[in-house]
């Protein structure tokens, strides 16, 4: 039965195909003439690529302002002080501002973030400054973004977080620890380019963690308590994709086909998430990035077998549909051995991936597991299929530790 009230929405243009990052400047005219620059890591800044890039970009009219490398994920206090930088520059809409997110997701991210704040930086009456903790969900004070972002187009490097396709920032704290969103429908991307080119140069483990974080965004967003019906058709496409090209690109970086697949699984991840929300795994992620460090990606990897066994009981059809698409050729004599196929065949991915079985092999300390379950409970737990309570949630962490 198709469900006859939901919504769906996603960035207004998308560019997809490989080398295709030579028409970024076509992109950017329509929208505005100076260009700022947000790069993902210093390799990405160094590289050939990106000096070519920049070139294209002056070659065809355009001013490029500041560049601002982000290595790890953003902070409160980044986009304060890029937001406060940008401001004293006089980026405004008025200005013909455009700003320019290449990288991971924490560059995409700081992108949305800083293009929200700039056009929304004002000053209270004792003359202390917004911060951007102001507008954070469950965080903040209620802040509400009031005047239009800056325009971004979207550019990942890596096949994963499909941030490129949200309408929401995630920002981090380490002190209070939290991972909170500033989300409002303006923070789409008004235009995305995917070159899957560009996630060649990748590692196999920045490869293994972003491919894991994409896989799982689809498989939770596919049983979501939020789930609709286009989410969910793009969910089953971009795991038909994905699934199985995971392990070429880990184990072949220069396999072009993979490359493709990868990179067009993670853009539909960020659709899938964006219109149906995620769950258990992404629910406890970003907990154990703040309190014990744990790379996104890796921590989503660890948890997808334990999240899919967990809904099991009541998610069943539609984990029996994602068995059966993933592999068409397999007979099941019942719901039962089809599902037990598909928690099988995840943990087989991931140790392909060599992906580690237990937190205490991360440094995660077991006197740390209270305070990561207490911090689970955000809005990503809120479409698990599964209601769970704070003592449930620490049982897993119990189980995988």
């Amino acid at each position: 039965m198709i469900d006859s009230r939901y919504d769906f929405m996603m960035p207004q243009r998308v560019v997809f195909g490989w080398g295709r990052c030579v028409e970024l400047p076509e992109l950017v005219k329509p929208l505005g003439k100076r260009v700022h620059l947000f790069c993902g890591s210093r390799t990405i800044y160094n590289s050939e690529r990106f000096r070519d890039l920049r070139e294209n970009l002056i070659e065809n009219g355009l001013e490029i302002g500041e560049i601002e490398v982000q290595t790890g994920e953003p902070t409160v206090e980044n986009v304060d002080r890029v937001t406060e930088k940008l401001v004293k520059m006089g980026v405004s809409l008025e200005n013909g501002d455009v700003f320019i997110g290449i990288g991971g997701g924490a560059a995409m991210d700081l992108a949305k973030a800083v293009s929200a704040m700039v056009t929304n930086w004002k000053t209270m009456v004792n003359g202390e400054k917004h911060s951007v903790l102001a507008y954070l969900e469950g965080v903040g004070n209620g802040a509400k973004i009031v005047n239009d972002p800056i325009p971004v187009i979207l550019m990942p490097t890596t096949a994963g977080s499909g941030a490129e396709a949200t309408k929401n920032a995630v920002i981090a704290s380490y002190d209070p620890p939290f991972k909170k969103s500033l989300r409002d429908n303006r923070l789409f991307a008004r235009a995305i380019l995917i070159d899957p080119e560009w996630t060649v140069s990748n590692s196999p483990t920045v490869t293994a963690y972003s491919g894991m974080d994409a896989l799982t965004q689809l498989f939770e967003s596919y049983i979501s308590r939020k789930a609709s019906p286009i989410p969910q058709a793009l969910a089953l496409q971009g795991l038909r994709v994905g699934f199985h090209a995971l392990e070429t690109t880990y184990r072949e970086p220069t396999n072009r086909e993979a490359r493709e697949k990868m990179a067009h699984a993670a853009f539909l991840s960020g659709v899938c998430l964006a219109n149906s929300g995620l769950g258990l795994a992404h629910g406890i992620a970003p907990a154990l990035g703040t309190y014990a460090r744990v790379p996104h990606g890796l921590a989503c990897a660890m948890l997808l077998g334990k999240a899919l066994r967990v809904n099991a009981a009541v998610s069943r059809q539609r984990l029996v549909t994602l068995t059966n698409v993933l592999f068409p050729s397999v007979y099941f004599s019942n719901e039962e051995a089809a599902v037990q196929k598909l928690i099988y065949e995840v943990n087989v991915l991931t140790n392909a991936l060599r992906i580690p079985r237990r937190l205490s092999e991360l440094g995660v300390r077991a006197d740390q597991l209270p305070a990561i379950a207490a911090a689970s409970r955000g809005n990503s737990m809120n479409g698990n299929p599964k209601p769970l309570s704070e003592r449930e949630i620490l049982e897993i962490l119990e189980e995988v530790y």
